[in-house]
């Protein structure tokens, strides 16, 4: 064992007694100061860990100050506030009140007994930039953590807190410091507590995977073209994350579509703050931020805000991946089969109409291919923002001769009430975590059987760079077998074809012609 492993381990079989309980409680000692967790089943759990400075006040709107160091033993036992947010309509992930400006913390669990640094995996919520947390039961790390590795998961400022831009604020950080991508920045700050603080954990800060849903496999493909996020993490999961989506320039508009400044203007107005200050605007009550920010589906709020000037992004994902500009690190990436099954063409309408982006002739192709108007309206959207998109950034990163592979989520509880014919958006997430307690609805051997295989690809993926091994289902890498991905299904995992490949051929010429 090397000097730097022992004094993890040390550091992590350090204890304090609590009178009350008859427990021992253990003592990790990191930068900022002694962090007291718990344990149970053989897991060390610290919540609501500080990775930076609580962004309030004069720092709200600021890129991520560090921790100012504490005295003394932190009670690191229970979660910390969520971030402001509005109502989430009963989203599992969002987890539990109250909610806060100094939000900016993270939660780990570890195993309580490592012989020698283990993976790390630091998970990004999703929540459309606008709901979510770190903290919510759906997340909890447990269960991952018996698989050897350490789990990170983090809250980071959303919505108009998260994602906003002003000209006040822009003049104010005088083209030297981060304007617009706060929550993003949030989240590269909690890699760099990571890098710095997790061998006192037990983790490996040479070995980190970051993994996301939704908003947060977003964010993920954003870390991989952030040149400030390079080397922070070695390895990417992204689950449902979109890919052919268009940022929102901080700055410069696109025809029709304001810029984030222009937003943030229109929204101080509608506060009465018409022309106002960065001051003024930091004054603004917490309370004005309840309701949601502009619709993360149109890309509203993924910020494009310039790699200069203290900047995190100065593209779209797409170009950058077919550009090689991407980090070069082991990437799994897929989607679920029945995403947006809710959702139809007009449902897009504040964002333009499919239907008016197409070619008669186009729209006629993808008619034939999905057999007819219904299927053609319940599966396009999704084939557009999620499935296609997947496919397309595996084919490019493995073109740059990157380890990839490529999945597809099809398990569906007999007891989900939805309609959808699938899996929905989101659903996966208690089978990654092995968390089907804090699912809603009744579990059966097969959504066990499903939850155990993910989480074991996920975290063997996190160990190797390589999700096969185990006695596992060969789960094809794309670079060697490129159009073949593993399926999740209700029989178990296999590998397969592309499900559908047809319909995502005239999506991906439809991208083509419009780029």
């Amino acid at each position: 064992m090397s000097f730097a492993s022992l004094v993890a381990a040390v550091s992590l079989h350090m204890a304090t007694a609590d009178p009350s309980s008859g427990d021992v409680n253990p003592v990790v000692r990191v930068e900022q100061g002694a962090l007291v967790g718990r344990v149970e089943a053989g897991i060390a759990a610290y919540k609501a860990i500080p990775y930076a400075a609580p962004p309030v006040g004069t720092l709200r709107w600021r890129e991520p100050q560090p921790v100012a160091a504490w005295t003394g033993m932190r009670d690191a036992s229970s979660v910390g506030p969520i971030c402001i947010q509005p109502p989430s309509g009963g989203d599992p992930g969002v987890g539990p009140l109250p909610m806060s400006e100094d939000c900016l913390t993270l939660n780990v669990w570890a195993p309580a007994a490592v012989e020698a640094p283990v993976p790390v995996m630091v998970w990004i919520h999703g929540g459309g930039l606008n709901n979510g947390s770190g903290t919510a039961a759906l997340y909890d790390g447990a269960n991952l953590a018996r698989r050897d590795v350490v789990v990170v998961t983090v809250n980071y400022r959303l919505g108009r807190l998260g994602f906003f831009a002003h000209p006040a604020l822009t003049a104010e950080a005088g083209g030297e410091a981060l304007v617009g991508n706060y929550g993003l920045a949030d989240i590269v700050a909690s890699l760099e507590w990571v890098r710095g603080n997790i061998a006192a954990f037990g983790g490996d800060p040479d070995n980190v995977t970051v993994f996301g849903e939704s908003a947060g496999g977003a964010a993920v493909l954003r870390l991989m073209i952030a040149e400030p996020a390079r080397g922070l993490f070695h390895r990417a999961v992204v689950q449902s994350g979109l890919g052919r989506d268009r940022g929102t320039p901080t700055f410069d508009s696109r025809p029709g579509r304001p810029s984030l400044e222009a937003r943030g203007e229109a929204f101080a107005t509608s506060l009465g703050l018409a022309g106002a200050t960065a001051e003024q605007l930091r004054t603004v009550p917490a309370e004005a931020f309840l309701t949601p920010a502009p619709s993360f589906y149109g890309g509203d709020l993924l910020v494009i805000d310039g790699a200069d000037g203290g900047g995190l992004v100065d593209g779209d994902v797409e170009p950058a991946f077919a550009a090689g500009l991407q980090a070069p690190v082991p990437l799994i990436i897929g989607t679920n089969s029945a995403e947006f099954w809710w959702m139809k063409p007009s449902d897009l309408s504040p964002y333009g109409e499919i239907d008016d982006a197409l070619t008669p002739g186009e729209r006629a192709a993808l008619l034939n291919a999905y057999g007819g108007e219904d299927a053609y309206n319940a599966h396009v959207v999704s084939d557009l923002a999620f499935n296609e998109p997947a496919r397309h950034l595996a084919r490019l990163h493995a073109r740059a001769g990157h380890p990839t592979w490529l999945y597809r989520f099809d398990v569906v509880s007999a007891a989900m009430p939805e309609p959808h014919g699938g899996a929905t958006h989101a659903s996966e997430r208690p089978y990654v975590f092995d968390n089907l307690s804090a699912s809603s609805w009744a579990v059966e051997d097969r959504d066990q059987r499903a939850a155990t295989a993910m989480a074991d690809y996920w975290t063997g993926f996190a160990a190797t760079g390589d999700p096969n091994g185990g006695g596992r289902p060969a789960w094809p890498e794309y670079r060697a077998m490129p159009g073949q991905l593993l399926m999740f299904g209700n029989d178990g995992p296999a590998a397969g074809p592309v499900p559908f490949a047809d319909r995502l051929d005239l999506i991906e010429a439809f991208y083509a012609r419009i780029r």
